[in-house]
């Protein structure tokens, strides 16, 4: 019963997702992490609440005090002058392509372990001219049908939610864009752990 439930938790670790969220919409850019169901924010960063004046004298007084009490305890060091360091020639490029082939056959591999979730883009065209806008309309679905193709060889694409609309009363184009990158962590420890091997080799065959 033991083994069942190590190997229960083990399958249930190895299907957590790990991506990424990125979003771009009238509040602008914004990525976040995703480590299973929990969602944290890189860009932008939250800014550091602003110190009040008085706040800010008594840290500087302070910082003044410190330094002050540091120096007077201090001897000035004596100048030295750093070595010059010889330029680095560069390595073999027989040596390196191993590196350049493994790196390019991991990508290759990874591009269609990825899931893109959730792909969302809303473009809604503006203009006042009905002729314009349909020429416009035309051009937007030709460019996403040309654009779609090339994500579906990269990545293995859920969902998607793709429009294009129309304002009359609006002076700029606008665009809406969500999409969360994902991939196992069964997936990622498996490639891990193959192409480490891979490397490892390569490495001790230089040696």
């Amino acid at each position: 019963m033991g083994w069942w439930i190590f190997f229960g938790i083990l399958l249930a670790l190895a299907l957590i997702p790990l991506g990424i969220r990125v979003r771009y919409d009238s509040g602008g850019f914004v990525a976040r992490v995703i480590v299973g169901p929990v969602k944290f924010t890189i860009f932008p960063k939250e800014k550091p609440k602003k110190k009040s004046k008085k706040e800010k004298t008594a840290q500087k007084t302070e910082e003044q005090e410190e330094t002050a009490a540091s120096n007077a305890g201090k001897a000035k060091p004596q100048e030295e002058t750093e070595p010059e360091t010889p330029a680095q020639s560069g390595g073999s490029l027989e040596r390196f392509l191993p590196w350049i082939r493994l790196g390019l056959d991991f990508l290759g591999v990874l591009r269609r372990r990825i899931r893109l979730d959730n792909l969302y883009l809303h473009v809604i065209l503006a203009g006042d001219d009905p002729c314009d806008l349909a020429v416009n309309y035309g051009r937007a679905w030709a460019a996403i049908g040309n654009l779609m193709p090339s994500l579906e060889r990269l990545f293995i694409i859920r969902k998607r939610d793709i429009q294009v609309s129309c304002d009359f009363t609006g002076t700029e184009i606008k665009i809406a864009a969500k999409g969360d990158m994902t991939i196992p962590l069964g997936r990622t420890l498996c490639l891990g752990v193959v192409y480490g091997i891979r490397a490892l080799k390569i490495f001790l065959r230089k040696l």
